[in-house]
């Protein structure tokens, strides 16, 4: 299955994310913020996305997503957004090129059907968001 870099500052959904993508089949490397999400990404070029909360210390999940459409060797990594602060027509996702979002509270399936449409996908600069665990999604 895939390598992932899974970057949230709560230790509790942290441990259930981490849990819920090793059973799954995934291997994953965790981060508490997204500055440390950044080195992992950085220093491991087999890395094939990252689901990332939004709101964190040190760096967000949107800066940590603008920070990887910067790098040319990591531009087109998939990045989900989790996020269970983000308002209903809140442009900062696309802003940063993310290639899914995924509102808190979200059901495992939610999640991993999420995560298996970004692999399956990839991602394209200049794509809108995915908004997942939605009527809208195309994707379960």
């Amino acid at each position: 299955m895939a390598l992932l870099v899974v970057a949230e500052d709560d230790c509790d959904i942290r441990e259930v994310l981490l849990r819920l993508f090793r059973r799954d089949g995934h291997t994953v490397v965790e981060a508490e913020n997204g500055e440390t999400a950044l080195r992992e990404v950085l220093a491991r070029p087999d890395v094939e996305a990252v689901v990332t909360d939004i709101d964190m210390p040190v760096m967000s999940g949107l800066e940590l997503c603008r920070c990887i459409r910067a790098d040319k060797d990591r531009a087109r990594l998939p990045v989900i957004l989790v996020s269970g602060s983000l308002m209903p027509g809140d442009r900062r996702p696309r802003q940063v090129e993310a290639t899914a979002l995924l509102s808190k509270p979200f059901r495992p399936a939610e999640l991993l059907g999420c995560l298996r449409h970004a692999l399956e996908a990839g991602h394209e600069t200049g794509q809108e968001p995915c908004v997942c665990g939605h009527d809208t999604c195309d994707h379960p």
